[in-house]
């Protein structure tokens, strides 16, 4: 099944995101989690993609277990600027011999030694060529507080709109804590005539240590409500799971709440997490 059709179907959706193994020798332990998250029926998965598409074996076999043993539709994540197209094109024909039907079109994070292919530059150039490659529906990412690399939000809602009009079906957003973020986002670019369906990224924060690594990366700000329970109970492990979790599911009840009813949960391969988020939400998402 496509994911803009069940984006279409007006109704609250939740789903996941598991990443693969950098190492063969974890495969299986991921494998398994994925797996296990399957078991929670989500509208969908995400696969991620790593950088280089050094795991894009791990990608493609991953969604295509998810799709072929539970019934899970897919989404495959492919990103470029570290790809030749020769690559790109070598994986796109894995994922039509599994029969994914949909991609999350990324540009990537620049390698830490800088090498770069110059095939593409941006996500929009891989999105518009994966239309002329199949009948794949398209995911792209968007970013509430703009992407780090953006001098400002304004920029990065131009060069969203050339992601759009290039073919992206839908967008999913970068993690955020504050919903009044998206909210305003969702404005703005509304007014600029984006008007795919976008689908709200939200990431549980089960430890103080990730907290750090998470916002460091994603240029999210840290409202108040969130620090004061990071400080309250960063040092208590079981606290803190529990209190990041609570958080994540009382973003989600205010999402919906306010006519968001696309979730994505970044889950860092802990079945555990979606387990709880899953349950907490089960008379509000069916």
């Amino acid at each position: 099944m496509k994911i803009r059709e069940i984006l279409a179907q007006d109704k609250p959706v939740l789903s996941f995101e598991v990443f693969p193994p950098k190492q063969e020798s974890a495969f299986e332990t991921v494998e398994q989690a994925a797996f296990e998250i399957a078991k929670l029926s989500p509208a969908f998965m995400s696969v991620t993609y790593g950088a280089g598409g050094g795991t894009s074996k791990y990608t493609v076999n991953i969604a295509a277990d998810l799709k072929e043993k539970f019934g899970v539709t897919a989404l495959a994540h492919l990103t470029c600027v570290s790809s030749t197209k020769e690559h790109v094109h070598q994986v796109v024909n894995r994922l039509k011999e599994r029969d994914i039907q949909n991609i999350m079109a990324l540009r990537g994070d620049i390698p830490p030694d800088g090498r770069i292919q110059n095939d593409y530059k941006y996500a929009s150039e891989l999105i518009y060529e994966l239309k002329s490659m199949g009948d794949f529906c398209i995911g792209g990412a968007c970013y509430p507080e703009g992407h780090v690399e953006s001098k400002t939000k304004a920029e990065d809602i131009i060069h969203l709109k050339e992601k759009v009009d290039a073919g992206c079906d839908f967008l999913t957003t970068q993690m955020f804590f504050d919903n009044d973020v998206l909210y305003n986002f969702l404005y703005q670019i509304r007014d600029k005539g984006i008007t795919v369906p976008v689908v709200a990224g939200i990431m549980p924060v089960t430890n103080a240590k990730q907290m750090k690594k998470i916002f460091a990366m994603s240029g999210a700000q840290i409202p108040a409500k969130f620090k004061a329970i990071v400080d309250k109970f960063g040092d208590n492990p079981a606290a803190m799971r529990q209190a990041g979790v609570a958080y994540a599911t009382d973003q989600i009840v205010d999402l919906i709440a306010n006519g968001v009813n696309a979730i994505h949960v970044y889950t860092m391969n802990k079945p555990e997490v979606a387990a709880q988020i899953k349950s907490s939400l089960s008379e509000i998402i069916i």
